[in-house]
């Protein structure tokens, strides 16, 4: 289980969780909230708090993994 970083656990809530959990959160955070980009699916737009983990205001799919590993220890 990782324990994640408090600017992601502020999106997940405080840990630890299993890597394969967080990722789902993540996901349920995003579709929530309508982040995923209308025309290209593979987008995500950032909002506030997800931008204090990925650092700028949209990341692709395969580039989101490697920035919450970065928040997970």
């Amino acid at each position: 289980a990782m324990t994640p970083s408090d600017a992601l656990a502020a999106i997940i809530g405080k840990g630890p969780y299993p890597r394969t959990e967080v990722t789902k959160k993540i996901w349920e955070y995003i579709k929530k909230n309508k982040l995923q980009d209308a025309v290209n699916k593979r987008m995500i737009n950032a909002d506030a708090k997800l931008k204090e983990v990925f650092g700028k205001a949209q990341v692709s799919m395969f580039e989101m993994a490697g920035l919450i590993g970065k928040h997970l220890k």
